[in-house]
């Protein structure tokens, strides 16, 4: 039986457009960017959507943030279940094994400066997680330490689903290491150097010069999920 949650044409629309944006940036969007996108005349119309979509438990919304849209793990599950299925029955192959979709993943705890993010001193423990929660496969986990990007629903003690690279482009999510410290920021790209940009008014932007050797890029957040799920 299909259990997953029966949305209306125009819900499904905006449920591809939260998943989209969050695999393009590593963020939802705001009300404001779903109404231009789609044509509404207001925010509150994309509102009133989104609270649909919330009582029929496909996302979870976040108040107080201007992009504080979830998308609940479970559901995104069965979503990208059906629609895998699908495809493969289109194609006539059969779905591989659900074990084959299981992707183990290290949790980092506290980094030691100079270590690489992966030192096997920085792993506190391993998750075994389904690979369909993520965007793209992660490469490790992160716990989220305070609260400077609480605007798209990044919070203290989340864990963050981070997969390594080392360049980034505007606007993405990105795990950054600065000296002695690793952090969670927005990137942007100058022509004088970097700005790591807070989703929080309560914390200001950090400079990055070009050529700042104290500066390197760790990996691209690409989900979010709660340690309330393994507790």
């Amino acid at each position: 039986m299909d259990d997953s949650p029966k949305l209306t044409a125009r819900q499904q629309q905006i449920l591809d457009l939260v998943r989209d944006a969050i695999e393009r940036t590593g963020a939802p969007p705001t009300r404001a960017e779903i109404a231009t996108e789609l044509g509404f005349r207001s925010a509150n119309a994309a509102e009133e959507h989104l609270q649909a979509l919330a009582r029929k438990g496909v996302i979870e919304l976040v108040g107080g943030t201007s992009r504080g849209i979830r998308l609940k793990s479970d559901t995104l599950r069965a979503v990208n279940i059906a629609r895998d299925a699908r495809a493969a029955f289109s194609k006539q192959f059969s779905l591989p094994m659900a074990g084959l979709a299981q992707l183990t993943l290290p949790l980092v705890g506290r980094v030691a400066a100079g270590h690489p993010i992966l030192a096997t001193e920085h792993i506190e423990q391993t998750y075994t997680l389904d690979a369909s929660m993520f965007s793209s496969p992660p490469d490790f986990l992160l716990t989220v330490r305070g609260m400077s990007m609480s605007g798209v629903g990044i919070m203290d003690g989340d864990l963050l689903a981070v997969r390594k690279a080392s360049e980034a482009r505007t606007g993405q999510i990105v795990v950054a290491r600065i000296g002695d410290e690793v952090t969670v920021k927005r990137f942007k790209r100058g022509r004088t150097g970097i700005e790591l940009l807070a989703e929080n008014p309560d914390f200001a932007p950090i400079q990055i010069a070009n050529g700042d050797e104290s500066f390197s890029l760790e990996g691209l957040a690409v989900g979010l999920i709660r340690k309330q799920m393994f507790s």
